[in-house]
């Protein structure tokens, strides 16, 4: 039986950025529509049954209800009940359940921070990310129904997963020789010493930006670095860079905000490489975008850029092989 999973976060784009920057609200109204969507170009293409996370908002409900009340849901839809902690425990815990059912592609609605919780735990199945977060560089924005197509396309494994999937690199923070927490796109060392308020939004406090990508066209931390230069998804190396130091740049910081600020040379991280840092005082660490890791003056960290992200669907290639394979006859 051919089948996905759809991981709709409804908790993603409400952070304090949608209140100090221009970013588009994407409601819950909104992702059950994108759901939607996702199904009826999945299910068209052969996907026989959905995985869908039991969640406090209802989307899973409320999606296949109208579905059903339109006699538009071919497949079966299944709304997974598990522990609700209305938190990222729930994104790891329903990835891991859908890898266990053996999913053939999971597509996520969220933001940076919903695919580095997914990121933590997945394995092999490939997934496709599109943006519903405040400030997103790892989803993208996708029409829901070319989503569920190639979502399809992934699922039915009549095509070479190299193809149309890359592998994507993550930076893996380590503290003491054991893995403290990862991420996909930008680590950032801040002097901000509380995480109750996720985001950073005083670039002052800045002092070191981590990429595992960096480009002017996105929106955040990475375009920062990425005013400086450009490293792309393929490449196989990071890139630190120190801030408030430097030569001045203007840059995108979030959704119609741009700041001049001082951005250091950059410095190359090869795979695998580690990069020391040492607190000389309070801090924090904020992964995605979100603070999650406090450190004291003395405390030591690497920082290593690694192969080891999701395997990353490419949904453009997906159905353009799809298409030279005949899977739309």
């Amino acid at each position: 039986m051919t089948s996905i999973g759809i991981i709709a976060n409804p908790a993603s784009g409400k952070d304090i950025r949608r209140l100090l920057s221009y970013a588009t609200v994407t409601d819950n109204g909104e992702k059950i529509n994108i759901v939607e969507r996702i199904i009826l170009g999945a299910q068209a293409l052969g996907v026989e049954k959905i995985y869908m996370l039991s969640d406090f908002s209802r989307i899973g409900y409320k999606v296949k209800e109208r579905l059903i009340t339109r006699k538009t849901l071919k497949c079966e839809i299944e709304l997974v009940e598990l522990p609700k902690y209305n938190s990222f425990r729930d994104t790891l815990n329903i990835t891991e359940y859908m890898e266990k059912q053996g999913v053939g592609c999971i597509v996520t609605l969220g933001g940076d921070g919903t695919n580095r919780a997914l990121a933590k735990v997945v394995k092999d199945t490939p997934i496709i990310a599109v943006s519903t977060g405040t400030n997103n560089v790892y989803p993208v924005m996708i029409e829901g129904t070319i989503a569920g197509m190639a979502a399809a396309a992934a699922a039915s494994n009549k095509f070479e997963r190299n193809l149309y999937a890359i592998r994507d690199k993550r930076i893996e923070i380590y503290k003491d020789s054991e893995l403290v927490d990862i991420a996909l796109v930008d680590a950032v060392i801040s002097n901000e010493v509380h995480i109750a308020s996720k985001a950073i939004w005083d670039m002052e406090n800045i002092k070191k930006i981590f990429v595992t990508r960096s480009h002017p066209a996105s929106i955040g931390f990475s375009s920062i670095a990425g005013c400086r230069k450009i490293v792309t998804p393929q490449d196989n190396f990071g890139m630190c860079v120190d801030i408030n130091q430097g030569e001045p740049v203007v840059a995108p910081v979030s959704a119609g905000i741009l700041e001049s600020l001082l951005v250091g040379s950059p410095v190359m991280l090869e795979l695998e490489e580690g990069y020391e840092f040492t607190a000389d005082e309070r801090g924090t660490i904020a992964l995605d975008g979100e603070k999650e890791v406090e450190f004291s003056p003395g405390d030591k960290f690497i920082f290593k850029v690694t192969r080891k992200g999701p395997y990353h669907v490419d949904v453009v290639k997906a159905l353009e092989i799809a298409q030279l394979g005949g899977f739309f006859s």
